[in-house]
C-alpha cells in the first residue's frame, strides 16, 4: 500500500477538480509533509492522519487516545456555574424536591437521565419532566414550572433547553420556583429569569468557557456534576458517605454528544472515547437492554451511537411517549428496561414509515425550488417528528440548506426543523429572522434549527430567508470540496488498514472518519440495490476487486451519473473505508461518496 503526501495545502488529490458529484478533491489541511527533520517518512499511518488533521507532533500522544484529565476545564470558569452548583447542593442538604426539566431528544434525554441518576448517587431523588413534542413543543412553558412549583418542586433544572424560554422562566420566578438552565443553545443578549444559566453559548462568557460552545447539552451537564460534587465535597458531604465516581456517567455523555452531532474535537472526543469504554462494561441497566435491543453482538462503536442507539431514544420524543428514553436510562429494573427498549425499537420502525411519507411528500415541492439557495417545504398534517430528519434528507440530496414545516390547520401555525451545510449559519439566520417578526419562536445551531411560524408568513420567511443566506450558501457551494486523509493504490484497501484507522477515533462530526482516494480502477459493474442505493465493482491492473456502495443517492444527480458508467471506464474512488462481516469472512469495503473520471 502506498500513501500519498500533497505537495501543497490547495494541491487537488489524484488531480480531481471536478469530481461526478461536482466537488473539487482537496487534501484536509494541516500537516502536509510527512517526512521528519531527519529525512523520511517516519511515521505509521495513524501518526499521518492525525499531523494531516492539524495536530502537533508535541499534542500527538494526547489525541491518540484522548483521556478525559487531558481535555477536562475547571467547570468553574463558565459563568453562574458556581452558582448553579450551590444552589443544587442546597437542594441535596436541605431536601428539597427537585425536578429536572429535559427536552425530548437524545441529548435531552441523556442529560436529565445524567443528572436524575447523578441526584440518587448523591442519595436524593429527582423528578423529572420531559414535554410533549405534539402538546408542548420545545424548552419550558411556563404553565408547566409553575404546575411544577405547585406539585412541591422548589427548583427545577431544565436541560438543553430553557436559554431563550423568557417567558416561561419569569412566570416560574413569579410563581415562587427556582429554575437553573444547563443548556447549549445560542442565547440573545437578554438575560432569562434564571438562578443561573450555565451556557458555554452564553454572549458574555470569556474566551476559554466560549472555546467549549460545541459541547452538547449532556457534555455541560457533566461539567455542572463535577462543579456538585465539588462543592459538597467543600462543605464535608462525603465524610460519612461514599463520593460517587462520575466516570461511570460517561456512557450518557458519549450518546448525547453522537446524537446531537456535535463536533467530536477536544473534550467532546474524549468523552465519547471515554464513554465508550463505560458503555462497553453495560453497567447501566437501561443502556444495556438499549444495545440489545439495537441487535449489536458487539461493544458499541461511535458510529453505533448515531445510527441505532440513538434513533431508538429518539423515536419516543417523536412519534410515541416523549419520557420513554429517560426512563429507560434510568430503571435498574432490567425487565422494564427489556419492555422499554423493545418498544422504542417499534417507535423506531413506525418512525421509519411515517419519515418515508412525509419525505416523498416533500421532494413533490422540489421541482419548483431548483434556482433556490434555501429549500423549504411544508404540508398540513405532516409528522412534527419526523420533519428534522428529513429536513436532513434533502439537504443531503440537493445540497442546500432545508426547512421542513409541519402546519397545523387548527392552529393555524407550522413548526419547522432545518439542516445547513457547511458555510451557512442557519440558527444565526432563525434567531435574526424572529427578531424581525417573521416567527412565532426560533433557535438552534450553525447546522440545524428550529421555528414556529404563522401559516400566512411561509412565504414572506422564505422570501427573508433566501436573501439573507444567498452569499453564504454561494461562497459555500462554489468552495464545494472533499477533504482527503490519504491515497491509496486498488490493492490497499483491507481489513488491517481498517483496524488502523479505526485507532484514530471516535469519528464524527468535527473529526470526520478519514477519507480515502483509492485508483485507479476499471469499472466493473454498476447496479442499483435496494430502493435507493448505488452498488459499485471495480477492478484493477494488479488484479483483485473493490466492493463499494453508496447510500441513498440513487435518485440524485450524482447517483443517475454512477449508474450511466461503462463496464471498463477508468475511475478514482472517494470515501471511507469499512469492514463486511457478511457470512463471518470480514472482507474491507467503500462506503462510496465520490467518483472521478482518471485521466490517465
Amino acid at each position: 500500500m502506498a500513501t500519498t503526501a500533497p505537495s501543497s495545502t490547495f494541491s487537488y488529490v489524484c488531480g480531481v477538480e471536478r469530481s461526478l458529484g461536482g466537488r473539487s478533491w482537496r487534501w484536509r489541511g494541516g500537516h502536509n509533509q510527512y517526512a521528519d527533520a531527519a529525512g523520511g517518512l517516519g511515521d505509521d499511518i495513524l501518526t499521518q492522519l492525525l499531523l494531516a488533521r492539524g495536530v502537533t507532533r508535541d499534542d500527538l500522544d494526547r489525541q491518540r487516545e484522548p483521556k478525559l484529565a487531558a481535555f477536562l476545564p475547571d467547570p468553574s470558569i463558565f459563568q453562574d456555574m458556581d452558582v448553579a452548583a450551590e444552589r443544587m447542593a442546597q437542594a441535596i442538604l436541605t431536601r428539597e424536591k427537585v425536578t429536572i426539566y429535559g427536552d425530548y431528544d437524545v441529548d435531552g434525554a441523556t442529560s436529565a437521565a445524567l443528572l436524575i441518576r447523578l441526584f440518587r448517587m448523591l442519595g436524593h431523588e429527582a423528578d423529572y419532566y420531559i414535554p410533549d413534542r405534539l402538546l408542548e413543543g420545545y424548552g419550558p412553558s411556563g404553565e408547566a414550572l409553575v404546575k411544577l412549583g405547585e406539585q412541591g418542586s422548589s427548583l427545577v433544572v431544565t436541560v438543553d433547553c430553557g436559554a431563550m424560554a423568557h417567558e416561561a422562566l419569569a412566570a416560574a420566578r413569579d410563581a415562587g420556583v427556582d429554575v437553573i438552565v444547563i443548556d447549549h443553545h445560542k442565547c440573545s443578549p437578554e438575560r432569562p429569569a434564571a438562578v443561573a444559566l450555565v451556557n458555554p453559548n452564553r454572549l458574555d462568557e470569556e474566551d476559554e468557557a466560549a472555546a467549549h460552545g460545541h459541547l452538547a447539552a449532556v457534555g455541560v451537564a457533566f461539567l455542572a456534576a463535577i462543579a456538585l460534587v465539588r462543592k459538597l465535597r467543600e462543605g464535608g458531604y462525603f465524610e460519612d458517605r461514599k463520593e460517587p465516581d462520575l466516570r461511570g456517567l460517561l456512557d450518557l455523555v458519549a450518546l448525547g454528544t453522537v446524537a446531537d452531532v456535535a463536533a467530536l474535537h477536544g473534550l467532546n472526543r474524549a468523552f465519547v472515547a471515554q464513554g465508550l469504554k463505560v458503555m462497553a462494561k453495560r453497567a447501566n441497566t437501561g443502556m444495556s437492554a438499549l444495545i440489545d435491543a439495537s441487535r449489536l453482538t458487539r461493544a458499541p462503536i461511535s458510529s453505533d451511537l448515531g445510527f441505532a442507539l440513538g434513533p431508538r431514544i429518539n423515536a419516543g420524543g417523536r412519534v410515541g411517549e416523549s419520557t420513554l428514553g429517560v426512563r429507560l436510562l434510568t430503571t435498574e429494573d432490567p425487565e422494564e428496561a427489556a419492555l422499554i427498549a423493545a418498544q422504542l425499537s417499534q417507535l423506531n420502525d413506525d418512525r421509519r414509515a411515517i419519515e418515508a411519507e412525509v419525505q416523498e411528500a416533500g421532494e413533490a415541492q422540489l421541482a419548483r425550488q431548483a434556482n433556490r439557495n434555501l429549500r423549504i417545504v411544508h404540508g398540513e398534517g405532516w409528522h412534527p417528528g419526523v420533519i428534522g430528519i428529513v429536513a436532513g434528507r434533502i439537504k443531503e440530496k440537493t445540497g442546500r440548506p432545508s426547512i421542513v414545516i409541519a402546519r397545523d390547520r387548527k392552529t393555524g401555525l407550522g413548526k419547522g426543523s432545518g439542516r445547513s451545510i457547511p458555510g451557512v449559519d442557519l440558527g444565526a439566520a432563525i434567531m435574526a429572522a424572529r427578531e424581525e417578526g417573521l416567527l412565532e419562536a426560533g433557535g438552534g445551531h450553525a447546522m440545524a434549527a428550529g421555528l414556529t411560524v404563522r401559516e400566512d408568513r411561509i412565504e414572506a420567511l422564505s422570501d427573508w430567508l433566501e436573501a439573507r443566506l444567498e452569499k453564504q450558501v454561494s461562497a459555500a457551494s462554489a468552495e464545494a470540496s472533499l477533504g482527503f486523509d490519504l491515497s491509496l493504490g486498488p490493492r490497499g484497501l483491507s481489513v488491517e488498514l481498517v483496524e488502523t484507522l479505526e485507532k484514530g477515533g471516535p469519528y464524527g462530526m468535527g473529526w470526520p472518519g478519514p477519507r480515502l482516494a483509492i485508483g485507479p480502477v476499471h469499472i466493473v459493474k454498476v447496479d442499483r440495490v435496494g430502493s435507493d442505493h448505488v452498488r459499485l465493482v471495480a477492478g484493477s491492473r494488479e488484479g483483485g476487486s473493490i466492493k463499494a456502495i453508496a447510500f441513498r443517492i440513487a435518485d440524485t444527480d450524482f447517483g443517475q451519473a454512477l449508474l450511466a458508467l461503462h463496464p471498463g471506464t477508468q475511475v478514482w474512488l472517494a470515501g471511507r473505508a469499512k469492514v463486511d462481516t457478511w457470512a463471518n469472512t470480514p472482507r474491507a469495503e467503500l462506503h462510496l461518496e465520490d467518483v472521478a473520471l482518471a485521466l490517465l
